[in-house]
């Protein structure tokens, strides 16, 4: 049964007590009991296999521990099958002091692993990758396949990448041309040189990185419906209590909202890397404000107020939901407040169609095509100078994830709207008095279908006094 088990990092990990339900691991010395559940996942270019539910005696061994998954190989036939798929005659990732965090996590080193020495690991569209570390840290990559060279030298390390990429004319690299896109652009103008002075041509690897960081397995679209579930129903809370505090003539500020919506995601599992923003007047204007104790605002009858908030299940590989509404305290919504919202809403749901029209028809859609669809909604209304961010980013394990961001305005956004794979759709328009964003979330399943999460779309500014 051993032989099911994966070699990790060049370490030697023994563990006690797996958690099924936390899907985590407990470090102890000698041999291992693990407990499992039949399970089969894929993470990006790592399968993670899991036995069926029983208790196994296992000697120690090496083990990976990929995202909170254990016994994950590396899937070197997924990945090749991707470089061909896109014409390419390999892939070179490359890390220098953890610079380059894309490749660390395709070749699956953890954020916690801090090697001080570049390494390039090739992964040729056919034949066996090629390694090359430093002599101080030679098992960097040993958890891979492939072949290994040892440089000291600069004098080496050059003469190490030009015998890799031999023969290779068109080679993917974390790169964009005039760093159009700096999630993408991860390696250095120097290295970029190097690599051209071979002969060799590099071309941004983003699809490829989506493939293996951006696209979600089953678990994870699960864990976000989970997840949408707690987001959408803090709404009702925070806004709750809002019209609770005002209706008993009592104060309310931005940071106690704040804390209302943290306590309902901890009360029901879920969790988030920063705390909400809950924006009242002039702070709604403002597409990044964040409300601090001792600088927030008091929330007032008569007041508009815009909540962004977001947050995953505190599980392993989560991944999350992050959503926008906005709402009026008092009876009746003034026009000028409804009049902006629908305008947005408008867009927002012009941008979701057009996501749903290229999957009907088999387009290959491009994140900037999302953001056209949505900007030009609110260019034509007048509002395209109040529109200043771009349409939605990626998400994934981090709120804003590595895939396609639906962005023609800070970047062209070349990469594909990929299966699997989650968005947010958020325009807005924004007064320095005040400013309306909807937010919703979509996914789109591996079969092309469109899926909106998180609760109904919003159709109105709520009017949170309304009787």
């Amino acid at each position: 049964m051993s032989r099911n088990f994966a070699v990790g990092w060049g370490e030697t990990w023994q563990y006690d007590a797996y958690d099924p339900a936390k899907r985590t691991i407990s470090q102890i010395e000698g041999s291992a009991i693990l407990r499992t559940r039949h399970s089969l996942v894929k993470r990006g270019a790592f399968e993670t296999r899991v036995l069926p539910y029983n208790t196994l005696s296992i000697s120690p061994k090496r083990f990976a521990y990929i995202s909170g998954c254990p016994m994950a190989t590396f899937d070197l036939a997924t990945i090749q099958d991707a470089i061909r798929e896109e014409r390419l005659d390999g892939w070179l990732l490359y890390d220098f002091r953890g610079l380059n965090v894309l490749a660390k996590r395709v070749v699956g080193i953890p954020n916690e692993k801090m090697l001080s020495r570049r390494w390039f690991y090739w992964i040729p569209a056919t034949g066996d990758p090629k390694k090359l570390v430093h002599r101080i840290e030679p098992g960097a990559l040993d958890h891979l396949p492939g072949t290994k060279a040892i440089y000291l030298r600069w004098q080496e390390l050059e003469a190490g990448v030009k015998a890799m990429l031999e023969g290779s004319k068109t080679i993917a690299m974390e790169y964009v041309p005039r760093n159009a896109n700096p999630y993408i652009s991860r390696v250095d103008a120097g290295t970029i040189e190097l690599v051209k002075s071979f002969g060799a041509g590099p071309v941004s690897s983003g699809d490829l990185v989506q493939r293996f960081e951006a696209c979600w397995d089953d678990e994870q679209w699960a864990m976000h419906l989970e997840a949408a579930k707690h987001t959408d129903s803090a709404f009702t809370a925070a806004f709750g209590f809002i019209t609770e505090r005002i209706r008993s003539q009592r104060t309310v500020r931005e940071v106690e909202v704040q804390r209302v919506i943290l306590d309902h995601f901890a009360k029901h599992g879920v969790g988030s890397d920063h705390a909400p923003n809950c924006s009242v007047g002039p702070h709604s204007g403002d597409p990044h404000y964040e409300p601090l104790e001792g600088s927030d605002a008091e929330i007032r009858e008569g007041d508009f107020v815009l909540i962004d908030l977001w947050a995953k299940c505190k599980k392993p590989r989560a991944v999350y939901s992050d959503l926008t509404r906005v709402a009026f305290v008092g009876k009746t919504v003034p026009t000028k407040y409804q009049e902006i919202f629908t305008i947005v809403a408008r867009a927002r749901d012009a941008a979701i169609a057009r996501v749903q029209h290229a999957f009907s028809s088999g387009e290959k859609m491009q994140g900037w095509h999302v953001d056209d669809a949505a900007r030009n909604v609110i260019e034509s209304a007048g509002y395209g100078k109040e529109f200043c961010h771009r349409t939605g980013h990626s998400i994934g394990q981090e709120v804003h994830g590595n895939g396609a961001n639906m962005d023609n305005l800070e970047t062209r956004e070349e990469r594909r709207v990929l299966p699997r794979t989650c968005f947010s759709v958020e325009p807005g328009i924004y007064f320095p008095e005040w400013g309306v964003r909807s937010e919703v979330n979509v996914y789109v399943d591996a079969t092309g279908h469109v899926h909106v999460t998180g609760g109904e779309l919003q159709r109105e500014v709520f009017a949170l006094l309304k009787t």
